[in-house]
């Protein structure tokens, strides 16, 4: 994935943070663009084999390490605010709306970056510039109770993958710090309370034995969402770091099969066929 850090290489220019992007071989014809906000401690490099897996099926994918996190400025693992960081996923959508004019584009997020992106697709004006957003494993509500003081949750059942994430010296892998926690309580109970006013189309995926984020409550968001269009993938036995899972080539091509269906792209090759 190639990358673009404090500058305004690619033509997207956000200070103070890195951003990267990864387009279709030769500019190909782009369906749409997925705009990937990672979880917690964690980057947005880490989602470049599901990157090019969605380049291949001409989706243009930008991402954008949060404050604090990976190639970004801040101190590491600290955010004050993710009121803060739902505006600065804002701001950058629409950076990469101008950068494609016309192009649909779906906001991505894992886990607390699921309850970012919720959170931002809240606003109407932001709800207009997508098609519809993808959870992967939603900080909605998190387990235990209070789970961000605990430390060694596995998160995968691929012993490489936990392996590369914990052995990435972008990986904040230190004690979670308190203002973070109190950032992560607050905005999972606002989206709570909320869950009946969510308009926008939505696919939420989560694995039944994740021990960080509660499946319950992705459940619970797609029972008492007013959205129109939306889906909810429940993997039985899958922890919480879905795209690093055995099976991650399965819950990759669910998402761009829920994209493409969004899109009606299958409808467009029939009527080419036609």
């Amino acid at each position: 994935m190639m990358s673009s850090c404090n500058s305004d290489k690619g033509s997207i220019s956000v200070e103070d943070f890195c951003v990267m992007y990864l387009l279709p071989p030769g500019f190909a014809y782009l369906w749409g663009i997925i705009i990937i906000i990672h979880g917690l401690n964690e980057h947005g490099g880490r989602y470049a084999h599901f990157a090019r897996q969605l380049t291949s099926r001409n989706f243009g994918v930008y991402a954008m390490d949060w404050i604090g996190h990976g190639g970004s400025d801040g101190l590491h693992g600290f955010v004050p605010s993710l009121d803060n960081v739902v505006a600065d996923t804002a701001a950058f959508l629409e950076n990469v709306k101008i950068e494609h004019p016309g192009v649909p584009c779906f906001l991505f997020g894992h886990s607390t970056g699921g309850a970012v992106v919720l959170k931002a697709a809240s606003y109407p004006h932001i709800e207009r510039m997508v098609e519809g957003v993808i959870l992967t494993s939603p900080a909605l509500r998190v387990k235990p109770a209070h789970p961000v003081v605990k430390r060694g949750i596995p998160v995968s059942r691929d012993p490489a993958q936990l392996l590369a994430k914990y052995s990435d010296p972008l990986v904040y892998t230190g004690p979670i710090r308190v203002r973070t926690g109190h950032e992560i309580l607050r905005i999972t109970a606002y989206l709570t309370r909320n869950f009946k006013s969510v308009t926008v189309p939505f696919f939420v995926l989560h694995g039944t034995a994740d021990r960080v984020t509660d499946p319950l409550a992705s459940q619970d968001l797609y029972d008492q969402a007013a959205s129109n269009f939306k889906d909810i993938k429940l993997y039985d036995g899958f922890l919480h770091d879905l795209l690093f899972e055995p099976e991650r080539e399965e819950i990759a091509w669910d998402i761009i099969d829920w994209m493409e269906k969004r899109l009606n792209v299958a409808q467009y090759f029939g009527n080419l066929v036609d």
